[in-house]
């Protein structure tokens, strides 16, 4: 694991009091004073833009009785393949994913959004210093975006300025080894980063080495720097994808591409060290053939995991033993789509929009908040084509 700094002694005194200035800036942002769901949210849907879509394109959706309007293309930008919004949710930022470095993508954009009508503005890009960028996350002060890079298995950090605009990047990690699929992790491949509960730490889903990445955070200075011990490794050839942790901290979620299988570790927030408890099939026991899973999200409750499969095409609905975070299956239902890529769980846990990369739809299912169980709705969307993420953000 190779790190290389790009930061020197009178950028950390900067980046210090960027820090405390952001802070007061945060602070002094109107707080949203509707409960979820009172005014509804809007949906950014990100894409490939391989075929006919132009990047990111929005909704207008009330939960309350389950209306959704298109609001038509938001940004143009080409594979624009996850997304993230700033703390103030004034800002949005997009990661370009693309495997050719010769090709458009390979950064991160910014955007100012207006958080009454939802439009993005342009800030600027910054290069990810990889190839392939799956995945961004922002930490809990808003002052510092990371970014996996799947292509070229690295992990680069960005300060976020108050303006939103994002700087070059201060910290680089360039992983290295390989995983257990010889094809398929020949080399390392970042997929998911994730800040702690506490914003102590950054925790990276390394799909190409069977490891699990840990950094320490320094909200001080945005540095991070690997953890001791620096990673857990999970069952040659799994290769985690993604990661979620429960509302109560204590335990870490991942959905392992590969293998397709759950993975529930126990988490030590004091050390920020992981131990796998638990793993399970994301498959139906009658599947035959071959399946890729994807996403993974804990609803808000902490009651249900939910993880999907490319290949089965469906979403496995688990319950979640509140003494000690294990999963037990509840159903398997389809997505009614192909690929499930992404899906995610509106703010009020009463739906679940599932992105169906490759049949260009995304679905819309009714949560059952009890049984954890999904329901369609009949609604399909069918604006964007290739949907690779779904972002709920509430209107102001």
């Amino acid at each position: 694991m190779k790190k290389t700094k790009l930061n020197c002694s009178w950028q950390i005194v900067f980046r210090a009091a960027i820090v405390a200035l952001a802070a007061s800036f945060l602070f002094s942002v109107p707080e949203i004073t509707a409960k979820p769901g009172d005014k509804g949210y809007f949906v950014y849907v990100g894409t490939y833009t391989h075929r006919s879509s132009k990047g990111i394109y929005g909704y207008r959706f009330t939960p309350s009785n389950g209306e959704i309007v298109p609001l038509g293309l938001m940004a143009e930008t080409a594979h624009p393949s996850f997304l993230a919004v700033h703390p103030n949710q004034r800002f949005l930022y997009a990661s370009n994913e693309h495997e050719n470095a010769t090709e458009p993508g390979n950064t991160v954009t910014a955007y100012a959004r207006d958080v009454h009508t939802g439009k993005l503005t342009l800030l600027n890009k910054v290069s990810t210093k990889g190839m392939g960028p799956a995945h961004i996350a922002i930490d809990k002060t808003g002052t510092l975006l990371a970014a996996a890079n799947f292509g070229s298995g690295s992990i680069a950090a960005f300060p976020i300025h108050l303006d939103g605009s994002l700087g070059e990047a201060t910290s680089f990690f360039q992983h290295s080894g390989s995983g257990g699929d010889p094809v398929r992790q020949a080399g390392p491949h970042a997929h998911c980063v994730l800040f702690s509960p506490d914003n102590r730490f950054l925790i990276v889903a390394e799909h190409g080495l069977d490891k699990v990445f840990v950094y320490k955070f320094n909200q001080s200075t945005g540095a991070l720097e690997a953890n001791d011990p620096p990673f857990v490794s999970v069952h040659p050839g799994f290769a985690p994808r993604h990661l979620a942790f429960h509302p109560n901290g204590k335990y870490v979620y991942a959905i392992n591409e590969i293998a397709s299988k759950l993975t529930t570790f126990d988490y030590d927030a004091a050390h920020g060290t992981l131990k796998e408890v638990q793993t399970i099939s994301a498959l139906p026991e009658s599947f035959k053939g071959v399946s890729r899973s994807a996403e993974l999200q804990v609803d808000r409750a902490g009651k249900f995991v939910y993880a999907s499969n490319r290949g089965d095409d469906s979403i496995i609905v688990t319950s979640v033993n509140p003494k000690d975070g294990t999963l037990t299956p509840v159903e398997f239902v389809s997505t009614q789509g192909k690929t499930p890529r992404n899906f995610a769980i509106d703010p009020t846990g009463k739906f679940l929009f599932a992105a169906n990369q490759e049949s260009d739809t995304v679905v819309i299912f009714r949560v059952d908040q009890k049984t954890g169980k999904l329901t369609p709705t009949g609604q399909v969307l069918k604006d964007a084509s290739e949907p690779s993420v779904v972002l709920f953000v509430a209107v102001q």
